[in-house]
């Protein structure tokens, strides 16, 4: 069983067409699912619905937290791109710390991923990004990884390329 939190991000915006701008409906992640036609044991949870840009230290606490108290050993986290590396961050930084059972993550696979382009385009990476965050969260080792681009990344072993719109290795 895989834990899905979803967070917000490029991966779930939608254009507002009255307005001419992107922003949160709803998350568009079972969706994927289902056209993904993955047969991956999933529980899904929306933690908040924000870009990245605008995330708290409060939010990461609280995505820590989820990550800690659910009973999934293995996670997958929907994220912004621009600051996932900042909450992977946070995530590692619990995980190496001595919390007490069973609020902690020793043991647990957490894997961050996102689009460069919203899902609701048709054209986005978020579906591919979504389909290799969960193999990777199914056969990588207990840890905080990042998975774009069909790569995975340690979290202190990646940057995202603004120039080139990928993830590379650091």
């Amino acid at each position: 069983m895989i834990r899905i939190f979803i967070t917000g991000g490029t991966f779930d915006k939608a254009y507002d067409e009255i307005r001419g701008t992107l922003g949160f409906a709803d998350t568009h992640l079972p969706e994927m699912l289902r056209l993904g036609r993955s047969r991956v044991d999933v529980t899904v949870r929306t933690l908040m619905m924000v870009d990245s840009l605008e995330m708290t230290d409060a939010d990461r606490e609280l995505i820590v937290r989820n990550c800690a108290q659910c009973e999934e050993a293995r996670i997958v986290i929907t994220h912004g791109t621009d600051t996932m590396v900042d909450t992977a961050r946070a995530v590692a930084a619990f995980a190496r710390s001595s919390a007490p059972e069973p609020a902690n993550l020793a043991g647990k696979t957490v894997v961050l991923t996102g689009a460069m382009i919203p899902y609701a385009f048709g054209s986005s990476d978020g579906l591919f990004n979504l389909g290799s965050a969960l193999s990777f969260a199914q056969v990588l080792p207990a840890g905080v990884y990042i998975a774009m681009n069909g790569q995975h990344f340690e979290w202190d072993r990646v940057r995202k390329n603004r120039e080139t719109g990928v993830f590379e290795a650091l």
